[in-house]
C-alpha cells in the first residue's frame, strides 16, 4: 500500500496502516474550513498535516509573519517546542534497544556527573523516570551555555543546584530538565551532539529533510514568526524570533520543522517502529513501552493528557485511546495526535493568537469526521456555581522559574502565576480570578499555551504529603 502526499503533485511510499472509519478526506473542503477557523481564532499563520486513509495531506493557511505579509506554504518552517521530546524519547528507545542503555539504569551509572540539589534524590532517579516526568526534575530552568558543542554537558553541570519539584517517583512533574539530561545521555552513549544524533539516527532514515535545529539551517526554509498579543485580535511580530539558547534543544526549544516531518516521525511508532523503506528503526517492544501508560496525570485538562508513557501523552477520547504532544516557544504553538484504532495523525502548528483554541475547533471535528473520535468537552466551571472554601490552597508556591501566589479576594479565589530566574521576561505574568470546578480544581479564565478559554489550576498532595499547585502540568510545592 503506497501513501500518497495530497499537496499538488507529490507522493511518497508507506507502511500500511489502519482505515479511518470516517468520512475520506476532502482537501478543498478542509482548506475552506482550516481558512476559517484560523482567521476566526485570530491565528496569523498555520501549518496542518493529516495521514487518513494511508493518504498524507498538507494544508497551508494565514501568513508567516504579519510585518512582511509573507504567505505560510506548507514546506514552511515553525518552531514545534516540546514536542521535540518525542524525537529525544525515540533517540534514548533506539539506545535501549541496541543494549546501550537499561531504561531503569540510574542517570548518575551513566552520567556519573549528574546531580541535584538534594544529592540523595539525584542518586535514585532513573532514565524512566525521566521519560516519564516522574523524576522531579523541574520544567522551566532556562541556561544558556553558548553555542558550543558542549553547551549540554555545561547545562547538565549548571541545573546541579536548581531544585526539584518533588523527590523522584512522589508524583509527576513535567520536566524539560529531565530531557534536557536526557540529551546529555544520547550525546555519551553516541559520541556525538544531540544534533547531529537526532540527524543521522531519526532524520536521515526518516527522511525528515525539513527538520533542522540551528538557526543557520532555519535560514536555508521559510520559517514562521511567532506573534504576541491580547486575545481576540491578531496578534503582532514577538519581539525577537526565538530567545532560547542551544542548550535548550532536546526538550523542545530549537527544533523546527514542517507539520509533514512531525507526521512523519509519528508514523513510524504509529507503523511499529518501521520506516518508508522497511527499515526497523524501533522494535515493537520500545514502541509498546512508550505507549504503554507509566503514571496517570493529575492534570487532565492542560495538554488534555490523561497520563503519560515514556514521552509520550496519552488521551481518553471518551474511551478511545490515542497518543500524541503539544509544544510551545515564544509564540509559537504545536499539537500533535495519533489515533492508533483508525490510523489518524494530526499535526496543527502555528504562529500565536488563538492556538490552543483553534486546535480544539479544529481537532474536535477532524477526530470526529475522520475517526468517529469524541474529544472531552472543553475545560471550564459547571453552569451552576461550586461553592468552595479556598482557604486551604492559600498561599505561595515556588518551583524554578515560576513563582505562584494563591490569595483570597472577597471570599473568591484570586491567582498570580509570575516567570522568575532565568525565566523573567520571557513571557507577560498572568493575573487571573480561580472559578470552582470540583474541591481541588479552579479555572483561571484566560487563553495561551496553558488554556483553552479556561486555564486548570489543580491542588494536589504527593505521596510524601506536600501540597502543590499544578499549572502547565508543572508541580509547584507550596513554600509559605
Amino acid at each position: 500500500m503506497s501513501t500518497n502526499v495530497n499537496r499538488g503533485k507529490n507522493a511518497e511510499g508507506s507502511q500500511g496502516t489502519a482505515s479511518s472509519p470516517g468520512r475520506p478526506f476532502d482537501p478543498a473542503r478542509w482548506q475552506a474550513r482550516f481558512d476559517e477557523l484560523r482567521e476566526a481564532h485570530h491565528v496569523p499563520g498555520a501549518t496542518l498535516a493529516v495521514l487518513a486513509d494511508g493518504e498524507v495531506h498538507e494544508l497551508a493557511s494565514g501568513v508567516l509573519h504579519r510585518g512582511t505579509g509573507v504567505g505560510a506554504t506548507t514546506d514552511s518552517l515553525f518552531q514545534v517546542g516540546s514536542i521535540t521530546k518525542i524525537h529525544t524519547a525515540t533517540l534514548v528507545m533506539r539506545l535501549v534497544d541496541s543494549g546501550r542503555l537499561d531504561l531503569d539504569a540510574r542517570v548518575i551509572d551513566v552520567l556519573p556527573e549528574f546531580a541535584t540539589a538534594d544529592p540523595q534524590a539525584g542518586e535514585r532517579i532513573t532514565i524512566r523516570q525521566m521519560l516519564s516526568h516522574t523524576s522531579g526534575l523541574t520544567c522551566d530552568f532556562t541556561h544558556d551555555t553558548g553555542r558550543g558543542d558542549d553547551c549540554l554537558a555545561k547545562y547538565v553541570e549548571a541545573a546541579k543546584g536548581v531544585a526539584l519539584d518533588c523527590g523522584p517517583g512522589t508524583g509527576t512533574s513535567y520536566s524539560s530538565v529531565g530531557y534536557n539530561v536526557l540529551g546529555r545521555v544520547v550525546e555519551v552513549l553516541t559520541g556525538q551532539t544531540w544534533d547531529q544524533a537526532l540527524q543521522e539516527m531519526l532524520c536521515a532514515p526518516l527522511g525528515l529533510a525539513a527538520t533542522v535545529t540551528l538557526p543557520e539551517d532555519v535560514l536555508r526554509f521559510r520559517s514562521a514568526m511567532g506573534h504576541f498579543g491580547e486575545p481576540g485580535r491578531m496578534p503582532d511580530p514577538a519581539p525577537v524570533w526565538n530567545p532560547l539558547p542551544r542548550s535548550a534543544g532536546p526538550y523542545g526549544g530549537v527544533l523546527c520543522a514542517t507539520a509533514a516531518d512531525v507526521l512523519r516521525l509519528a508514523k513510524l511508532h504509529l507503523d511499529g517502529g518501521v520506516a518508508p523503506d522497511g527499515t526497523r528503526l524501533l522494535s515493537a517492544e520500545a514502541v509498546a513501552a512508550m505507549q504503554r501508560r507509566e503514571v496517570d496525570s493529575p492534570d487532565k485538562w492542560t495538554v488534555s493528557a490523561d497520563g503519560w508513557g515514556l514521552g509520550w501523552s496519552l488521551y481518553d477520547w471518551e474511551g478511545t485511546p490515542g497518543y500524541g504532544h503539544d509544544g510551545a516557544t515564544i509564540g509559537q504553538y504545536g499539537f500533535l495526535r495519533v489515533a492508533p484504532g483508525t490510523g489518524l495523525i494530526i499535526v496543527l502548528l502555528t504562529n500565536g493568537g488563538g492556538a490552543r483554541t483553534l486546535y480544539a475547533s479544529l481537532f474536535r471535528e477532524l477526530l470526529s469526521e475522520l475517526g468517529g473520535i469524541t474529544m472531552p468537552a472543553p475545560f471550564g466551571p459547571p453552569a451552576r456555581p461550586l461553592a468552595v472554601d479556598i482557604t486551604p490552597y492559600l498561599g505561595t508556591y515556588r518551583r524554578e522559574g515560576v513563582a505562584i501566589t494563591v490569595t483570597s479576594r472577597d471570599g473568591q479565589g484570586h491567582l498570580l502565576y509570575e516567570f522568575v530566574d532565568g525565566m523573567a521576561g520571557l513571557a507577560p505574568a498572568i493575573d487571573v480570578n480561580l472559578v470552582p470546578v470540583s474541591p481541588a480544581v479552579f479555572a483561571g479564565e484566560g487563553t495561551g499555551s496553558f488554556a483553552e478559554d479556561w486555564m486548570p489550576v489543580v491542588f494536589a498532595t504527593l505521596s510524601d504529603g506536600t501540597p502543590c499547585c499544578y499549572i502547565g502540568m508543572r508541580a509547584a510545592p507550596k513554600i509559605a
